[in-house]
């Protein structure tokens, strides 16, 4: 924690001493490293703006992340800027740096706020930075003016005052409600009490019904060879090449192999399952299935 402290102190201070680019010598930097990907032009530009990033980043501190992060990570939204600024627009840098800037610290900052995504649209995003704000604002000014509002009604003024949908507003009140909790985290203090995890369903297959499984397939498999044994090899083959594989042949493709019209294979594949099902009354609706 202290190297981290002592890191950004000296961030900051190198920052601080870095020349102030006027705006012809910031277009001229700008053209170089756009037109001619002269680096040194870059590195110059980024170190002269370096303070902005740092600047910028000293406002998400409140959010819990580590300052050299949250630096590290403006100044990859500067980068960004400069890679992708037009001189020729007329807009100087550091007013368009600005947007980059905050944008890269504000997803780290969401990313790593909880192992649940927080959010990844824009609405989200401006719940995410501005709920707490407006909200406490909002309560302020009710409690000024005598009024009593419920729940509802508050998320609806949030809503509309940060321009959001409704439902938006009520899932990111429940994800900043609460911290993130181990699911190995013990239930009680007790010392033989039992973790989270402990109370999930497994959603695995259960060894009985595994076993119920198997014995019914098998059960199957009996059935129909039992009821194929009733079939002349002709209709045999048909059945276990319409049926039996992975991908069924078509009964011209059938006709073709046997010297057959695709009529009479269909007749003696017809005729074929109406054997097997006089042999399989009784038996389970499943086999019927099979044979539909």
């Amino acid at each position: 924690m202290t190297y981290n402290a002592d890191h950004s102190r000296t961030l900051s201070r190198q920052a601080m001493k870095a020349e102030l680019l006027d705006a012809e010598t910031e277009q001229r930097l700008a053209r170089a490293w756009r037109d001619d990907r002269d680096e040194a032009a870059l590195h110059r530009l980024i170190t002269a703006y370096m303070r902005l990033a740092i600047s910028m980043a000293s406002k998400f501190r409140r959010y819990g992340a580590p300052m050299n992060d949250l630096i590290q990570e403006a100044g990859l939204g500067l980068m960004k800027a400069a890679d992708k600024f037009d001189p020729d627009r007329g807009v100087r840098f550091s007013t368009y740096a600005v947007w980059w800037i905050k944008a890269s610290i504000q997803d780290y900052v969401m990313r790593n706020w909880s192992m649940v995504r927080t959010g990844s649209t824009s609405s989200q995003k401006s719940l995410f930075f501005n709920l707490k704000r407006v909200q406490a604002r909002l309560e302020r000014e009710a409690q000024s003016a005598g009024l009593d509002m419920d729940r509802h009604q508050l998320r609806q003024l949030i809503s509309t005052e940060i321009g959001v949908p409704l439902r938006d507003v009520e899932m990111m009140q429940g994800r900043l409600a609460g911290a993130d909790m181990s699911l190995n985290a013990a239930q009680s203090t007790e010392e033989d009490g039992r973790e989270w995890i402990d109370v999930l369903e497994d959603e695995a297959a259960q060894a009985a019904d595994l076993f119920e499984a198997d014995h019914d397939q098998a059960q199957l498999r009996e059935w129909l060879m039992s009821a194929m044994d009733a079939l002349s090899d002709r209709e045999r083959f048909i059945v276990r090449e319409r049926k039996l594989r992975e991908t069924p042949r078509t009964l011209e493709s059938l006709g073709i192999e046997l010297s057959l019209s695709k009529e009479r294979v269909r007749q003696l594949e017809a005729a074929a399952f109406a054997k097997m099902r006089k042999s399989l009354e009784g038996q389970s609706s499943e086999v019927h299935l099979l044979l539909a």
